[in-house]
């Protein structure tokens, strides 16, 4: 996917500044074509998870979580075999020291555990952001989390943070 066409458009949008967000495959994408740093790899039980998780909100000042709570515990589902976030050792310190994590998974009270991480994933991570900040991958699925109906709200603000953060671009 990431030498399909429409890349090269997607590359140009994230270096102009516009935010793009990847979620599941599309952070696996986001990834492969450099835009968010590591790679996703398979899940440390080798299993296909689909299930609701519990995330935290490692970091409330990103144009894709401004309507949340720093700390703030979120479930949401997620659905995929190849969700374990990897990294090197520097890059994963970097990633904390810029505040490019953004999600984490954790248990029903927000503790971030080995035991409370579906997939093996790197320090609980869940989603990240590029330095500049414009640029989210994750790999739970708010989109699946955004009406009562589905079993939880709590994956709708993440659009409707960015919602406002257009609108704050676009009053200007």
């Amino acid at each position: 996917a990431r030498f399909s066409p429409v890349m090269s458009a997607v590359i140009a949008m994230a270096r102009a500044g516009k935010p793009v967000m990847g979620i599941c495959n599309g952070f696996q994408i986001l990834c492969e074509a450099g835009l968010l740093p590591g790679a996703l790899m398979r899940n440390r039980n080798l299993d296909f998870i689909c299930k609701n998780i519990y995330i935290t909100v490692a970091n409330n000042q990103s144009i894709f979580t401004s309507d949340y709570r720093q700390g703030e515990v979120l479930k949401i589902p997620i659905a995929h075999g190849e969700g374990n976030y990897f990294a090197d050792a520097d890059t994963i310190a970097r990633l904390h020291d810029n505040q490019q994590v953004i999600f984490r998974y954790c248990d029903a009270d927000g503790a971030v555990s080995e035991a409370a991480n579906p997939n093996g994933s790197a320090g609980n991570i869940a989603g990240i952001c590029n330095e500049a900040g414009n640029v989210l991958g994750m790999m739970p699925h708010p989109e699946r989390a955004s009406e009562a109906l589905l079993g939880s709200e709590d994956g709708k603000r993440v659009f409707t943070s960015l919602i406002a953060a257009v609108e704050r671009v676009l009053a200007v």
